[in-house]
């Protein structure tokens, strides 16, 4: 068998479902993901249940083409044409599928797993090996319980190595994942802290990352790291290295820094070897020695693998969303280029409504495994099945086969200075750019030409973990409650359309901002949600209704304006959401109002009442429990008041971000999902890793100097050193968001692995911090917050505020970069 191609009998054999075929087809795509269809009509759609159930959008998928499912029961309703193969479990389906489907082939297998390092591992030895195999392996980090099937699904007769990680985050699941890879050699990188949650303790963990391998016929691992666990390594033959210990059979025993680069030499087969790896943090020198000693372990020769280790290239593993030129927007993924991350990289591009214009530049696609026709035709199908408007292929092989392209707009050049020579004259105006390229042709130039040259303090924004954080709140929900997302105030920070158009893919039911004009920003930027303005004013009111925005009445006059707006227009029923005030006392409606504003919506037609709510005022805090318990009542009160007076149910809302977490028995119909979101919750302890802050801010050293004690720094003269020392001054001041609080040594900055003070007063634009005994030189890298570090709290513990207030001030001079792996 050459491809991963069966009859939809063969598959309803395989993995033992019940059904009837009412039409023979062939199955080549597999899809979990009802958004991301391509080649529908070979494609076999699994209706899985975690988070979300798949089968509420198996009249989704049906809609893009697809015509066979695998699903637990159903359909509801009649899909003409469509085979239908019930199982217990679609998951475990999947998973049995693929594994057949790896039965079919005998090539080399290299699983790999751990805490740390494996997708960088991974892709590593695809580099170190790709010479010599046609290699098969997950990608980006596509090693989870639905990645892994995924990832195997992609084997062909053309492979003769395959290369793939499995990650877990509980017990019993390495096993499943084992049945899948089957890997003949197993690699074991950084076993560290990651996923320990799911786990009794350490050792638990650990045995279970070791079942990937209890099949394996070699296992390379560090001899460090299993130095306690001889008796439970399932492999007998073993290639192992160290850093400590000689008796490992790869003994590193000297480490010298020569410019960046990280010089080894070490004792192996009773000789001196060596090796020069192109990097210096020690997260890449350990996985840059994983695959040395994979190399040996492979029989590769020690000149041979230094060589090849010495031309090792960085891995980029996450899109990069930043702005552009000419109102644009740039999708940075020029680093790597295969038929599967491109169709990562092409259903992100997706996601962006900012622009109606899409744009996709591409270099040549290397080590395919595919003859060039083939491949070109593959890529070229699916450029068109995600719509790309405007089509830039670079390499000579794409403009070979440029006939397979019939994208309206499209242009061709052999090399990537040919196509930089020609970028004013391919307009590039007020589109979403995607560059993705393989590593040779340089594709950095052309994301530096697309770029808009910015500030170099950069706000990066984490778009993976936001949803992660959003997965987690939607876990905290009762059956059918819905989520509304507060965007306002530009996202806590985070920005306006890149977040509001992840959490429309990801289907949040609402979205709501203070302002009319933010909700015109996000509709004008595709967002077609509905859209809850906090804050609306009548002077508005024209832009609200053309943008379709629902207004929030919280008062009598805010009501009576807006009827009397709709009446004189002729409109009727317009959505909008009541605002009960149950001891916020900020806006709503107070309990004694309640009666009355019942006698004005009684048989009012101009308005339709969308949701009542009201807000929490301090549901994070115990010690006002009493207080919410009473608002609690009092809302329930008014909210029954209304829904009888209408005559029909609406969308009650209470609880905000801690109110998820704390008082789950007020989740009611809806609940309104803020900073927690963005990775910070009071009701969450940081003990338990379950959010992460979304957000990092880093800037730059702009200059260092040496000062003599008692020498004044900054304005005022307010600083000073109590012996000689250094400062570095750095690119973020006051203007930037980072308040003048912070000078004087409140605040702190980490830099070269150390948290430093600020010395004086914060400026404007800068600000000088005490590197005193450090190696510091202009240009290095300076973290004011970011996950791991310093944290947002501990910043607004420092000044005595709220990380509220601490993202919000991020000034918008300050660049917003966007990553998604």
């Amino acid at each position: 068998m050459l491809s991963n191609h069966y009859s939809i009998t063969k598959v309803k054999q395989i993995i033992n479902a019940d059904g009837n075929i009412v039409k023979e087809c062939t199955i080549s795509t597999l899809f979990t993901d009802s958004r991301r269809i391509s080649n529908a009509a070979n494609g076999l759609f699994f209706a899985l249940s975690g988070r979300r159930n798949g089968h509420e959008f198996v009249a989704e998928a049906y809609a893009a083409g697809i015509r066979n499912f695998v699903v637990a029961h159903g359909p509801e309703f009649n899909l003409p044409e469509a085979n239908f193969l019930r199982v217990a479990d679609p998951l475990a389906a999947l998973q049995a599928l693929a594994a057949y489907h790896r039965s079919q082939f005998n090539l080399q297998v290299i699983g790999i797993t751990g805490s740390n390092g494996k997708t960088i591992v991974k892709e590593w030895l695809y580099q170190l090996l790709a010479a010599d195999k046609n290699i098969v392996r997950n990608p980006k980090s596509y090693n989870s319980q639905i990645g892994v099937p995924l990832s195997v699904w992609q084997i062909n007769g053309r492979n003769d190595l395959g290369i793939f990680e499995a990650g877990i985050s509980t017990v019993n699941e390495m096993d499943k994942l084992e049945a899948i890879i089957k890997p003949q050699i197993g690699v074991l990188t950084h076993m560290g802290t990651a996923h320990d949650e799911g786990f009794d303790n350490p050792r638990q963990k650990l045995l279970e990352k070791l079942q990937l391998f209890r099949n394996s016929k070699k296992l390379i691992y560090n001899y460090d790291q299993l130095i306690d666990y001889k008796k439970d390594i399932p492999v007998k033959d073993t290639f192992t290295w160290s850093r400590k210990f000689n008796q490992a059979d790869l003994y590193v025993f000297s480490e010298t820094v020569i410019a960046k680069n990280y010089y080894l030499r070490a004792n192996y087969q009773k000789k001196e070897i060596e090796c020069l790896i192109p990097f210096s943090d020690q997260a890449s020198i350990e996985n840059a020695i994983t695959c040395w000693a994979t190399m040996l372990a492979l029989g590769y020769s020690a000149v041979e693998a230094d060589k090849r280790i010495e031309r090792l290239t960085p891995v980029s593993m996450r899109l990069e969303l930043k702005t552009g030129v000419n109102e644009c927007s740039v999708i940075d993924d020029s680093y790597n280029s295969d038929l599967q991350s491109l169709e990562i990289a092409l259903n992100f591009l997706n996601q962006q409504n900012q622009h109606q214009k899409k744009t996709l530049i591409l270099s040549d696609i290397f080590q395919s495994g595919l003859q060039q026709d083939v491949l070109y035709r593959q890529v070229a199908d699916m450029v068109a099945s995600k719509n790309v408007d405007k089509f830039i292929g670079v390499g000579e092989a794409l403009l070979a086969h440029q006939q397979y392209f019939k994208v309206a707009e499209q242009y061709f050049f052999t090399d990537t200075a040919t196509m930089l020579q020609q970028l004013k004259q391919l307009n590039f105006k007020e589109e979403t750019i995607l560059i993705k390229g393989s590593r040779s042709f340089e594709f950095e130039r052309i994301s530096k030409a697309l770029a808009q040259k910015a500030h170099e303090t950069v706000m990066e924004i984490n778009l993976n973990t936001l949803l992660n954080n959003l997965n987690f709140y939607k876990s905290k929900l009762k059956p059918g409650v819905k989520v509304m997302a507060m965007v306002k105030a530009f996202s806590y920070g985070s920005g306006t359309f890149e977040v509001a158009n992840m959490l429309q893919y990801n289907k949040v039911d609402y979205l709501a901002v203070a302002y009319i004009d933010e909700g015109v920003a996000l509709r004008q930027a595709g967002i077609n949600l509905p859209i809850m303005i906090l804050n609306s004013e009548a002077s508005a009111f024209d832009k609200l209704t053309e943008y379709k925005l629902e207004p929030v009445i919280y008062s009598f006059g805010l009501l009576d304006d807006f009827v009397s707006y709709t009446q004189d227009r002729g409109i009727a029923n317009y959505p909008v959401h009541l605002k009960i005030d149950t001891g916020m006392h900020r806006l709503g409606f107070e309990n004694y109002e309640i009666e009355t504003l019942c006698d004005m919506l009684e048989e009012n037609r101009y308005v339709r009442i969308q949701s009542v709510f009201s807000h929490l005022a301090a549901s994070e805090a115990k010690k006002h429990d009493e207080f919410t318990k009473t608002q609690i009542k009092r809302f329930e009160k008014a909210a029954k008041e209304i829904e009888k007076t209408l005559g029909y149910k609406v969308i009650k809302h209470l609880c905000n971000t801690a109110g998820i977490i704390r008082w789950p028995a007020a989740q009611y119909d809806m609940v309104r999902l803020g900073i927690g979101l963005y990775g910070i919750d009071s009701a969450v302890p940081i003990t338990e890793n379950a959010l992460q802050p979304i957000a990092s801010l880093k800037t730059s050293v702009a200059q260092v100097k040496k000062i003599s004690a008692g020498d004044t720094i900054s304005y005022s003269r307010s600083g000073k050193l109590s012996k000689d020392g250094k400062i570095a001054t750095v690119r973020i001041g006051y203007a930037d968001g980072y308040l003048r609080a912070f000078g004087n040594g409140i605040g702190k900055m980490l830099i070269k692995g150390t948290l430093v003070p600020t010395v004086g007063n914060i400026t404007m634009d800068m600000c000088m911090l005490d590197i005193s005994g450090l190696d510091v030189r202009e240009g290095d890298e300076v973290i004011v917050f970011d996950e791991q570090h310093q944290r947002i709290e501990e910043l607004a513990a420092q000044i005595g505020t709220i990380p509220y207030e601490i993202l919000t001030n991020i000034s918008q001079r300050v660049k917003r970069v966007y990553f998604y792996e």
